[in-house]
């Protein structure tokens, strides 16, 4: 008897040694790919609703997405609930072109797709004149 009690006293006990110290759980896990044509960022955020809970903004050549997860399960004896909220910024490349930025959300999987310009030329020549003399 005491042995099919052990699970179900620790049973819950088992996600607080799954927590890592210091917390990171203001911190997004995230993927990124950049190529010559677009920068390409994947984020995790499972059980989320993209219309309510996540927020993609750009500012100041930074790219911030921020998601807030509330959750409650209650049954006639029993209530729980979750909540948090995640961030993460990212300095997107020189050459980013804020105005076609897109984000799509997919199976709890956040894309963001950032199309980059042509690369400024990284200098000029200065041409040399002579003067009538």
């Amino acid at each position: 008897m005491m042995t099919a009690l052990l699970p179900r006293l620790f049973g819950d006990v088992n996600d607080w040694f799954e927590l890592e110290f210091p917390p990171r759980a203001h911190l997004l896990r995230i993927e990124e790919n950049l190529t010559d044509q677009e920068y390409t960022l994947r984020a995790e955020l499972p059980g989320m609703d993209p219309d309510k809970d996540v927020q993609v903004t750009f500012a100041d050549g930074m790219l911030v997405i921020r998601a807030e997860r509330r959750e409650e399960q209650k049954t006639a004896h029993h209530s729980e609930f979750r909540y948090g909220a995640l961030r993460r910024t990212m300095r997107l490349p020189a050459n980013a072109d804020p105005d076609k930025i897109t984000a799509t959300y997919d199976k709890g999987i956040l894309t963001v797709t950032v199309p980059l310009t042509a690369p400024a030329p990284a200098g000029k020549q200065i041409p040399v004149t002579t003067t009538g003399g």
